[in-house]
């Protein structure tokens, strides 16, 4: 049997296996960005999952990437959470995600960020000191939200572009104070977050050489992620997420010597879901020294990923057009295994019983 059937265990969170739900934003929340009804079907139906890393969830307004996606700063989104955490038992954390200078085509609002840096004509408002700290208790105070709603913990979300990824990248962060070092802002989130519920409930996700929403890490990557991976690391939080992990990948190495803690990889999969869900690429990455693999794009598609991939069982096609848009087509209504259409043959070809 694979290495990803087997238990695992994250910050005291025993894992029936080691295949993480990764975050994945599918903007189904109601319009002030509760968790619904909705949400709850969704996250239930894929509880098999050794652990469920519930979707980018925002800390403040103002940090709220474009419509649909929830948040977790009021208590109307507490109590959604809650229901929804009841009714999946466990074995999840929220990630908490700043979009800073990332914004929705409909926002008349720029966001913020380290420096004044367009993106997509949109110039957002550059972060004083004050605010700087303001978003960081922000952090802390969301954490403490999620534990509230029932969460196993938090993961901090310093990838894809978001606001932390934009404090370390060297085309967006061209500050000249305190903040111009690349990994502090990261690192000062992820201890006030662990200050405020544990590190043992504490992640942080990664995303080296990620250009999505404008960003160029460039030649320093190596440098950026040399400093922050052991910085955190002192910090003791209960994993580290890294996204879109080639095989073979020489930063991916360098980070696994780093972490000594438990190490999380999303493999980079393409453009297109291959047939086995990604199977192959996952214990590739268990044999270069992960220990949990995130999978999205299969998790969408099959409610019973775990069983299809222990089984060896035909995958759900991925309807791409419903990622983010529609309510329950493409969301809640992928078939299990045992719920799946049995194809009955053309009538002139059923043979008729036989006789006594």
């Amino acid at each position: 049997m694979s290495r990803l059937f087997t238990p695992a265990e994250i910050g005291g969170l025993a894992l029936p296996n080691r295949l993480v739900m990764a975050p994945l934003t599918r903007t189904r929340a109601d319009a002030d960005g509760t968790p619904n009804a909705l949400m709850t079907e969704y996250y239930a139906q894929r509880a098999t999952a050794g652990l469920i890393v519930a979707e980018a969830t925002t800390p403040s307004l103002i940090g709220r990437t474009h419509p649909g996606i929830p948040g977790v700063h009021t208590p109307a989104h507490v109590e959604g959470w809650r229901r929804l955490t009841g009714a999946v038992g466990g074995r999840m954390f929220l990630q908490l995600q700043h979009g800073g200078r990332v914004r929705h085509h409909g926002s008349t609002e720029p966001g913020v960020a380290p420096s004044p840096v367009p993106l997509k004509d949109m110039v957002p408002r550059e972060l004083t000191g004050a605010g700087i700290t303001a978003i960081i208790a922000e952090f802390a105070r969301a954490a403490r939200n999620a534990v509230a709603a029932g969460f196993d913990g938090v993961e901090v979300h310093a990838a894809n572009g978001y606001l932390l990824h934009q404090f370390t990248a060297p085309n967006t962060n061209l500050r000249a104070d305190e903040w111009a070092d690349p990994v502090r802002f990261t690192v000062e989130v992820t201890r006030a977050v662990v200050d405020a519920v544990g590190a043992g409930r504490v992640g942080v996700r990664v995303s080296p050489r990620n250009r999505v929403n404008g960003i160029e890490e460039g030649a320093a990557t190596g440098a950026i992620y040399a400093a922050l991976v052991p910085a955190l690391r002192e910090l003791g939080p209960a994993y580290l997420h890294v996204v879109r992990v080639p095989a073979g990948d020489p930063v991916f190495a360098r980070i696994r010597r780093d972490w000594t803690g438990v190490l999380i990889a999303n493999p980079d999969l393409g453009k297109a879901l291959p047939a086995d869900g990604g199977l192959a690429a996952a214990e590739g990455l268990l044999d270069e020294g992960a220990d949990l693999i995130a999978l999205g794009r299969a998790f969408i598609a099959n409610p019973d990923l775990v069983e299809r991939l222990r089984e060896g069982l035909p995958l759900n096609p991925l309807r791409e057009e419903f990622m983010y848009e529609g309510a329950a087509e493409g969301y809640t209504d992928y078939p299990k295994w045992a719920q799946a259409p049995v194809e009955t043959p053309p009538a002139s070809t059923v043979e008729a019983p036989a006789g006594p």
